[in-house]
């Protein structure tokens, strides 16, 4: 596999690990296990331990000072803005309709990336963008889930903005990536996001009753600290330093598809022709902007 190859598989593992925190998450936080909040400062706290960790026993590099500012104000959107948005909102929203708003971020990054990066927009990514976007769509429109949201409007907002922080969030790390291993600026971006929300999590986390937890209450926490968090912000990073970021955010419409799916496992929803085809228009619009355009003889 070269590394271009190994740069999409990253990216479809990071969808298959967010795509399953959706609903993981939402269990914890429907039955009061953990409030939003605390949940998203254990989740950081985990991530950070971890990263921490690693960076103990991978080679180094020395972070430039005047980077230092970059990764504070892309751990504000990546980690702070992003993550307190996405869990409060998920308490009020099912999985299907949180993960089918984020498709809005890949028309996000798209806008971004040709503004800020200067990055090529071909028509056959726009074509791409446009075909996935209809597929998340109707996957929204018509995706069902047996757990209703207590107030869905709000949560469907909270996850809006939730998706314009991540989009700023990969645009600003995309030139990092460029610069630095992840392993490098990651247990940084982590520490300062850490730093920033110990004022908002620490009440709630304190209520947690530890001893409460059922294995799987249990197993769906370790979930979310090490797939949904410490595996997807280590991947994502690695798959920025191969390919665009545009192409990077085209990969978020896989959400609606995996979400779809373990809902439909999970007996809170339903497959019919419609969903099939919304699903391949997705497939397509993602095969669309990862393709490469063919070079002129």
């Amino acid at each position: 596999m070269n590394s271009r190859g190994f740069a999409i598989f990253a990216l479809f593992m990071v969808q298959l690990l967010y795509g399953l925190n959706y609903t993981i998450a939402k269990v914890v936080m429907n039955e009061n296990y953990i409030k939003p909040f605390g949940f998203v400062l254990l989740r950081v706290a985990g991530a950070t331990l971890l990263f921490w960790l690693v960076s103990l026993i991978v080679p180094q590099q020395k972070i430039e000072k005047r980077d230092f500012l970059k990764l504070f104000v892309a751990a504000l959107f990546g980690v702070v803005i992003n993550m307190l948005f996405f869990f409060k909102g998920l308490e009020f929203t099912s999985p299907i309709h949180a993960s089918a708003i984020m498709t809005i971020t890949p028309i996000i990054i798209l806008i971004l990336s040709a503004y800020i990066l200067k990055e090529k927009v071909t028509s056959l990514k726009i074509i791409g963008v446009i075909l996935g976007l209809i597929g998340a769509l109707v996957l929204t429109i018509y995706g069902k889930s047996a757990r209703a949201g207590d107030n869905v409007p709000l949560g469907n907002l909270l996850i809006f903005l939730n998706a314009i922080s991540y989009s700023i969030y990969v645009v600003l790390i995309k030139k990092l990536t460029t610069k630095y291993h992840p392993f490098s600026f990651i247990k940084w971006l982590f520490l300062f996001g850490l730093i920033i929300l110990i004022p908002f999590g620490f009440n709630d986390l304190k209520e947690v009753q530890w001893q409460s937890f059922t294995p799987y209450i249990t197993f769906s926490v370790l979930f979310v600290i090490i797939g949904a968090t410490f595996g997807t912000y280590l991947l994502n990073p690695l798959a920025l330093n191969k390919l665009k970021a545009s192409t990077v955010g085209i990969f978020i419409y896989l959400q609606p598809v995996i979400a779809g799916l373990f809902a439909l496992v999970m007996g809170a929803d339903f497959i019919d022709a419609l969903k099939i085809g919304a699903m391949l228009f997705i497939f397509l619009g993602v095969y669309l902007v990862i393709k490469k355009p063919k070079k002129a003889n």
